[in-house]
């Protein structure tokens, strides 16, 4: 990341790193340069970030903010290729990219569904998901005792999970997977951008064609039979995108979340000590300061100011976009304390917005919270001398933008606990 120049506003421009290489290391930078940067994206394509909690807090609830991409003057304009390395988050039919009356009639068809009584009814699924998870991990281990934590544990967790809850087939979860994995990496190229968003509007429906064949208890029959109610209610594209949205988020943020969380307690082991002695409460502070901590997303697009909007003395033109830098909000200092930039479960709970706020929280955050409340101490209950395979510095970042975490989690599981949950 380096400062390229100063804009009109002289507000420094930061080229953001593509490969996710220093998250942390960049968002530091961001706060330091102000509560608002001028960023620049893959492909010289610019944004603004802000920076502290509280300012990002009063823009994703301001009316006059959309997120409908429709309202980005660089696509409006044709400055933005259908094979740009990020059209995947940005360019789509859901919830996510919808504004108002539009929002609310595609987040409503999804609460329907995913209610928290329904949320609370897979608990039992999970649990077991887990526990076979766990049971299965000695016979990962590699020629030098490691096991990939990540690979083995904090992937199938989720992924199993939110396939069940959707309805994808067992046989389509590999290249659910690979298309997820796709959509979330930044240093893609443009045949494998383009190859993604064919694959995964093919992937889907072929998804929605089985279930409306034979329906079954999961998501996408809920959708379609509303859809079928009333088919104004929702559009094909509208159907498909919100299958994907449930899939891709409910997928990277709880596997982000639960490597982030071993990786947080595994470095520090007085916090470790802490959650090991603790009960359910203090498992779900170690959730909660993860997710501020070390963000499983660090950052996210986009929203798109309908007038000129001042932000901290800066004005930021209409149809520009703005970035969500969580990295940066999660340890800012002037919302969580001079010691933000520290892991401590024990810390005063401020709110955090890893899971954003307003109108577009994440409408899957109680199902992720479900399973790494489930799922992280079950795994210390059963390997309780777990410890990592290598020097931390040795960890290699998943190379996003987005994504905040790491490619792998080698670990030695220790002597198992036979006790365990």
């Amino acid at each position: 990341m380096t400062v390229q120049d100063v804009s009109a506003h002289q507000v420094p421009l930061i080229r953001l790193d593509p490969t996710g290489s220093d998250h942390h290391g960049e968002a530091a930078r961001l706060r330091e340069l102000g509560p608002v940067v001028r960023v620049e994206l893959p492909g010289g394509v610019r944004a603004w970030a802000v920076t502290r909690h509280q300012l990002l807090v009063d823009l994703v609830t301001d009316p006059r903010i959309s997120k409908d991409w429709n309202n980005w003057n660089a696509i409006r304009n044709g400055e933005i290729p259908d094979d740009w390395p990020l059209i995947g988050m940005v360019k789509v039919t859901n919830m996510v990219t919808a504004d108002g009356a539009e929002h609310h009639r595609l987040r409503r068809l999804v609460t329907k569904t995913l209610t928290p009584q329904r949320v609370q009814s897979l608990r039992p699924r999970i649990v077991e998901i887990t526990e076979n998870l766990l049971d299965a991990l000695p016979g990962h281990a590699g020629e030098d005792g490691a096991v990939d934590l990540r690979r083995h544990f904090a992937y199938p967790v989720p992924m199993q999970v939110i396939c069940e809850l959707v309805g994808v087939p067992e046989h389509e979860r590999d290249e659910m997977r690979a298309l997820v994995d796709s959509i979330f990496r930044t240093n893609t190229t443009p045949e494998e951008v383009l190859n993604t968003q064919r694959d995964i509007y093919l992937l889907l429906d072929r998804l929605v064609e089985a279930r409306r064949k034979e329906p079954g208890d999961d998501l996408t029959s809920a959708l379609i039979a509303a859809r079928e109610e009333e088919p104004d209610t929702l559009s094909h594209e509208e159907l498909l995108g919100t299958l994907w949205v449930m899939v891709s988020a409910g997928h990277e943020t709880t596997l982000s979340l639960l490597v982030n969380a071993v990786r947080a307690l595994l470095t520090h082991p007085d916090q470790r000590a802490l959650a090991l002695d603790g009960d359910a409460e203090v498992w779900s502070a170690v959730v909660e300061e993860t997710l501020r901590w070390d963000a499983p997303i660090g950052n996210f697009m986009a929203r798109y100011p309908l007038e000129d909007i001042e932000i901290a003395g800066v004005t930021i033109p209409a149809g520009e976009a703005i970035l969500a830098p969580y990295s940066a909000v999660g340890r800012d200092s002037t919302h969580h304390g001079p010691n933000a930039h520290r892991f401590d479960i024990t810390r005063p709970r401020t709110r955090h917005i890893s899971f954003g706020h307003g109108p577009h929280i994440c409408v899957g955050a109680p199902l992720a919270r479900l399973e790494a409340n489930i799922a992280l101490p079950a795994l210390f209950a059963r390997y309780p001398d777990l410890s990592l395979a290598v020097d931390p510095g040795d960890l290699v970042p998943v190379a996003s933008m987005f994504s905040n975490s790491v490619q792998a989690l080698p670990v030695h599981l220790g002597t198992p606990n036979s006790g365990g949950a």
